[in-house]
């Protein structure tokens, strides 16, 4: 059975914009998972990869930086602990002290760069999705009565964007 170029959008927003996996995505538009595979590898092929704007659709919607800013401030806290309890501990040698704040500082520079690394500040597709986002909100705020035009544009544009910035 032949799917429209409609179904194919849909599968993709759904993986894409709605984080499901592709899996659930097929089956909630009625379409066999080999199908939404075939799908996603040919897009793929002509520079639309899906993953790729999955990932820069999460980073965007803050989910990701949220999770790095949350560990980092654990890490933080813990790295300020154990440093004052090296500090503070009679029992160690000094040259132990010295080994295990050095290999403190490394472990907590690696995470560090790591996590910049992560950042949507860092990904061109994750910005430009942002701005996306928040011209809907401009419209939908501002002029609703162009919302219904921008919403049938959005979806295509979306993949446009993905090619260009991906």
């Amino acid at each position: 059975m032949a799917h429209g170029d409609d179904v194919r959008r849909k599968v993709r927003a759904a993986y894409v914009f709605d984080q499901l996996g592709l899996e659930i995505a097929a089956v909630k538009e009625g379409v066999p998972e080999a199908t939404a595979r075939r799908w996603k590898r040919e897009a793929k092929a002509a520079g639309d990869d899906w993953d790729r704007a999955r990932s820069a659709q999460l980073l965007a919607g803050g989910g990701i930086e949220e999770v790095v800013r949350q560990t980092l401030a654990v890490v933080v806290q813990q790295v300020q602990a154990t440093v004052e309890t090296i500090q503070i501990n009679t029992d160690i040698a000094p040259a132990e002290k010295v080994q295990m704040l050095a290999s403190l500082a490394d472990a907590y520079n690696k995470l560090i760069a790591s996590s910049k690394r992560m950042m949507p500040e860092t990904d061109k597709l994750a910005v430009a999705m942002a701005t996306v986002k928040q011209f809907s909100a401009f419209i939908q705020e501002r002029y609703p009565q162009h919302l219904a035009a921008f919403a049938e544009v959005l979806e295509p544009f979306g993949q446009e964007l993905a090619k260009a910035q991906g």
